[in-house]
């Protein structure tokens, strides 16, 4: 069964995104949350359906936009305004602790030098128990990395800066 405060979190990180569906089964109850535009979240327990209302999904949004207007500014009192420039920067797309590797016994996912791909899982983002694989986005060499292993990462957060080939 699935707390409303937990459903609440969920809708927030969803709108923090850029996942459009989340689908979890948890003791036997399903929550599939879906965006179509406005958010629409529905609850399903066997033989049972409930719908969280949209004022719930509005009020745990209303912060998100502060948040992305902050992100930019972190990222232009970077040391180089100029080189980064021509650097992509891969951004956190959630609030959750940042993980390299896929567990403390494994080789990172990319250090500082590495050719990525547009689909090469670049770290891992933990968000409520929840490990999200986080893609480069482009083709290129990763030039830095810019958060700690285990660390909290918040919401547009630079994690990494790469050179596009």
């Amino acid at each position: 069964m699935f707390k409303l405060s937990e459903i609440k979190e969920l809708i927030e990180l969803l709108d923090q995104t850029s996942v459009h569906e989340l689908e979890i089964e948890n003791e036997g109850a399903r929550l599939s949350i879906r965006k179509n535009g406005a958010s629409e979240v529905v609850h399903v327990q066997p033989q049972v359906v409930a719908a969280v209302p949209q004022n719930v999904q509005a009020a745990a949004s209303a912060p998100a936009p502060q948040e992305t207007v902050s992100a930019p500014q972190a990222t232009d009192s970077a040391p180089s305004a100029a080189p980064a420039a021509n650097l992509h920067t891969i951004v956190s797309p959630m609030v959750g602790t940042f993980y390299r590797a896929s567990s403390p016994e494994a080789q990172p996912y990319v250090n500082i030098g590495d050719k990525v791909g547009e689909k090469t899982t670049v770290c891992i983002i933990e968000a409520m128990k929840l490990m999200n694989e986080l893609e480069a986005e482009v083709k290129g060499e990763i030039i830095d990395i810019l958060v700690e292993n285990g660390q909290m990462v918040e919401y547009g957060q630079p994690l990494f800066l790469v050179k596009p080939e």
